[in-house]
């Protein structure tokens, strides 16, 4: 196993090591359950207490700040204490404050505990997210990494197929006891499975007490500028298309069953493009592979943007497109491992997500924008050309930036 940057490698059987990453994957699926589950139970809440779907802006926005949030504050506690304890705690909070969610009665108090959820997310994912990079083998660490997250999509798409049969037996209750449960099993395995002495990275003398200082000065401004950069532009086309996307193409003859299953096919598109891009990562060049990338993602939205509505071209733009945006943003997070040593590798994680929700606020707001200011429907899509080409730029850089971690490990 590897060190993933200057780590002790941890010293665990294949099998366990195996199970340790199965669990992690776990954490993702909850994750992406959880966060689809109150979007699914709004619409069958409102009625029965006496709520309207309308009042649910705020409480879906939530989860997006206290992510943020705890990536920020708490996740890079991981860069310290050891990763163990963020990801179990973290685990608990969500399935304690998830069973709460399901006996909220008002929107102050699901906002509360949504905001909550967030919170302990944004502790226990970028420590997930390390610790498969240390337990991945060197050739194949950028790939695990991006399997290991693929559970948000598994789970997104578990939590709205399962929500009918669900919501039938439990009520609209069950879509928040699934993954609380779910959630308080995965925290007592991993406590178990995880030796007590794995994942706390050694940390050089020189380095600050608090671990995201270290990405705010040399050596480490550099590589972060460039993975927050284009994480963040990422982001900001990622929650502009799939929130509008629904929107603005039964306004060019789509139906609305249509536009709905070119926006779910669009994840699955993502998922394969995302590992592709993540093997491309270990075992090829990551720098050119990320400028292709975006250049196609470019590519794609210019020609929407300059060619006439048509269903065919544009759901294979839109596929290829955002497919390629969902794809990049399961590889960039996987390129962390390259791009820092263990000691500051959740920091860069966590720090990385607080920046990227810059994007994903202002991607939805600038889409909103434009269609009350009667934009065209191609050119709304077609806007994410300019973010793409801006991070094509920045993802120049990846290659310098992956040459300061080098030249660390060898001083």
């Amino acid at each position: 196993m590897n060190d993933a940057g200057g780590a002790q490698a941890p010293r665990m059987s294949n099998g366990r090591t195996l199970l340790c990453l199965v669990l992690i994957a776990g954490v993702f699926v909850m994750d992406g359950y959880d966060l689809n589950a109150m979007p699914l139970a709004a619409p069958r809440l409102a009625e029965p207490l006496g709520l309207s779907s309308d009042d649910f802006g705020w409480v879906f926005s939530a989860p997006l700040f206290g992510l943020g949030a705890g990536a920020a504050l708490l996740a890079p506690l991981g860069d310290r204490v050891g990763r163990r304890l963020l990801i179990v705690t973290g685990c608990l909070a969500v399935a304690l404050v998830t069973l709460a969610t399901a006996h909220a009665t008002t929107i102050t108090g699901f906002l509360i505990w949504r905001f909550l959820t967030g919170l302990a997310l944004g502790a226990c994912l970028p420590n997930c997210t390390a610790m498969s990079a240390e337990l991945a083998p060197d050739r194949l660490r950028a790939t695990v990494m991006s399997v290991v997250s693929a559970g948000i999509v598994l789970g997104a798409m578990g939590a709205g197929i399962s929500a009918p049969a669900v919501t039938t037996a439990f009520g609209w209750q069950g879509l928040f006891y699934i993954p609380a449960i779910f959630a308080a099993l995965v925290a007592v395995l991993l406590w178990f499975i995880i030796p007590g002495d794995l994942a706390r990275p050694v940390a050089p003398k020189s380095a600050s007490r608090i671990p995201q200082l270290e990405l705010l000065r040399a050596p480490w401004l550099f590589p972060f500028a460039i993975f927050a950069g284009a994480l963040t532009l990422n982001a900001a086309n990622l929650y502009l298309l799939t929130s509008w996307t629904p929107t603005v193409l039964p306004q060019v003859g789509f139906t609305a069953d249509q536009a709905s299953y070119v926006t779910g096919l669009m994840q699955g598109v993502g998922l394969v493009i995302g590992i592709a891009m993540s093997l491309l990562i270990d075992r090829w060049k990551p720098g050119v592979t990320l400028v292709a990338a975006f250049a196609l993602m470019a590519g794609c939205f210019a020609t929407i943007a300059m060619t006439e509505a048509d269903p065919t071209l544009w759901t294979v733009l839109l596929l290829a497109g955002v497919g390629t945006i969902t794809g990049t943003g399961m590889a960039l997070p996987a390129l962390t491992a390259y791009l820092f040593p263990a000691h500051v590798l959740s920091s860069a994680m966590g720090m990385g997500v607080l920046v990227a929700r810059v994007g994903a606020i202002a991607g939805p707001l600038i889409g909103q924008a434009m269609l009350k200011a009667g934009v065209e429907p191609g050119l709304i899509l077609g806007i994410a050309a300019l973010p793409a080409v801006i991070g094509m730029v920045i993802c120049l850089g990846v290659p310098a930036a992956l040459r300061v971690r080098s030249h660390e490990l060898k001083g």
